[in-house]
């Protein structure tokens, strides 16, 4: 559009917005025009004007973002340079690149980006101001600026804009593409981190959750380096400031479980923990949008609805604008980007000054073995945590088939996780232990059988389970200790069939509920040996037993 000198919605208020320090600072010169600061209606009109998306029913921003479906996992880098290189964690998720190839990237981006129109939005992820990082993002989309400002914490203040200066930025380019042969990648598509220089880079990719997660992976390397528990969870507070902390990978249900109305909501994703309190690292929600229902999830369902938010990949009609949040043609990771503001219960600071009561691990077991929800003592937590059992629900990252797929994800987040696993949990064990917090293991997956044959556990006992934990109904109920784990298990709760809680109940066959039970503790087990030289004695024995341990046989 440059080209035929078109004016653009935003043109006349550009710099309105504008930092004093500019763009020069991060080597980008020769721009068109830059876009600074733009709020969301300026944004929406700048995104429909380029054809980057459609406005549908309600008001909501729809976009299709490709190829890009889902996190590029296997596309993720850290520059190993010397004043990091020994605290980063480097492996599968966590792969060097030297300095030499990111400038090389970096200089490419810069020359790429020369006569482009360019957004900026400088924002701060994390609601405590002692802790807050200042990030700027700078991208060619104006709809991945409009993501950026949902995501994080805006800045309205005229005067404290011009004065801001980021801590780290970030460069978004989704057409800007890397080469293998050159920069060492895997493919054209790079996420790259360099702590030396406070920069990232995404390019190759459109979606979004590159930019929120990014911004994730950045705050937890720096937050616990400040003795703040950096955490892959949602949060949520009762009347009385009990703080619940609900960690889980994408798909065990973090925000649909935290969006209780009975409750206030601190957060759906990332938080820090710090002696100050819980404080949510973003400003909005990025939430599943496949299959959502107004009955079963209100809050977040209005949302789809509503002005200011983004529908990423969800399906509607092109004629009546009308959504079908059930179709999964492009993929089965719909999502929506909204403020947490739209959420009525919404903690309006994002965070709180009281320390968390309980603390859920949740996990989607398509084993359909575990029970719907279990009391652990803190080696069996830290035990847990460490393994952060779960099962990959289909369209969260690339190259997942439709079946759900075993994996131990370390601290419930091991793709945002820079530091080593015990880091994390040594951090999580001393702020539980001072806080004396609760910890429950809450199964959201499968029972009657794995995945295809048994059913996903109702949502409906899930609440109330949950409900009886956190307001305390579950502190004098009767338990019994799992035969292959050790845990305490519930006999009863108000609102839930007591046969619920023995899941060989749901089992036509309780030879074969026994066998899949076994073979999973054999998968802990070995993985857990990943982690077996950096842990004391007292985790290692909390772990689980196999039958033939006990002198039990199938």
């Amino acid at each position: 559009m440059k080209y035929l000198k078109f004016d653009t919605p935003a043109i006349k208020h550009a710099a309105d917005y504008k930092s004093n320090f500019g763009l020069a600072n991060h080597g980008l010169v020769h721009i068109d025009t830059v876009y600074w600061n733009l709020p969301t209606p300026a944004l929406v009109e700048e995104a429909v004007f380029r054809g980057e998306g459609k406005l549908v029913n309600g008001g909501a921003f729809q976009v299709y973002t490709g190829k890009w479906t889902a996190r590029a996992a296997n596309d993720k880098y850290f520059v190993k340079e010397d004043s990091t290189e020994q605290m980063i964690d480097w492996g599968v998720y966590n792969r060097p690149m030297t300095p030499e190839k990111f400038n090389g990237l970096f200089s490419r981006l810069q020359s790429f980006w020369q006569g482009e129109e360019l957004f900026v939005q400088d924002l701060y992820a994390g609601a405590d101001p002692e802790y807050r990082l200042p990030v700027r993002i700078i991208t060619d989309k104006a709809w991945t600026a409009h993501f950026s400002r949902n995501m994080l914490l805006a800045e309205t203040d005229l005067a404290k804009l011009k004065q801001f200066v980021p801590d780290f930025t970030i460069m978004v380019s989704p057409k800007f593409k890397v080469d293998p042969r050159i920069d060492g990648t895997l493919s054209e598509t790079a996420i790259v981190i360099n702590f030396a220089q406070r920069l990232a880079i995404i390019a190759g990719s459109e979606y979004a959750g590159e930019v929120k997660k990014s911004i994730f992976t950045i705050m937890n390397f720096l937050m616990p380096l400040q003795d703040v528990m950096s955490m892959h969870c949602s949060a949520n507070v009762g009347d009385d400031g009990d703080v619940a902390l609900f960690f889980g990978l994408s798909g065990t249900g973090k925000t649909t479980l935290s969006a209780d109305p009975k409750r206030k909501l601190i957060g759906d994703d990332e938080h820090g923990w710090s002696d100050n309190g819980v404080f949510n690292y973003e400003a909005g929600c990025y939430a599943k949008a496949i299959r959502l229902s107004a009955e079963a999830e209100p809050e977040i369902h209005a949302c789809t609805y509503r002005f200011g938010t983004i529908l990423e990949n969800v399906v509607y009609d092109l004629a009546s604008r009308q959504l079908d949040l059930d179709d999964e043609r492009i993929t089965e990771n719909t999502r929506l980007s909204y403020p947490l503001e739209f959420i009525p219960n919404a903690v309006k600071e994002k965070m709180v000054k009281t320390q968390p009561k309980n603390i859920i691990f949740l996990t989607a077991d398509a084993q359909g073995v575990l029970p719907p929800i279990a009391r652990l003592n803190m080696n069996q937590a830290i035990y847990h945590f460490i393994s952060g059992y779960t099962s990959k629900i289909a369209g969260t990252e690339l190259g997942l088939g439709i079946e759900p797929e075993i994996t131990f994800s370390a601290c419930f987040g091991a793709p945002f996780m820079v530091h080593h696993p015990y880091f994390y949990a040594n951090l999580l064990r001393q702020k539980a232990e001072r806080s004396g917090a609760t910890i429950w293991l809450v199964n959201t997956g499968w029972v009657g059988g794995k995945f295809g044959v048994g059913k996903r556990i109702s949502i409906r006992h899930t609440r109330a389970m949950l409900n009886a934990a956190l307001e305390g109904k579950l502190d004098n109920a009767k338990f019994r200790t799992d035969k292959l784990f050790g845990f305490e298990i519930p006999m009863s709760c108000p609102g839930v069939p007591e046969e619920v809680f023995e899941p060989s109940n749901a089992w036509g066959n309780k030879k074969d509920y026994w066998k899949k039970y076994d073979a999973l503790v054999s998968r802990y087990i070995e993985n857990f040996k990943l982690f077996a030289d950096f842990v004391p004695d007292e985790v290692k024995k909390a772990g689980p037993k196999r039958l033939n341990q006990l002198g039990e046989e199938l």
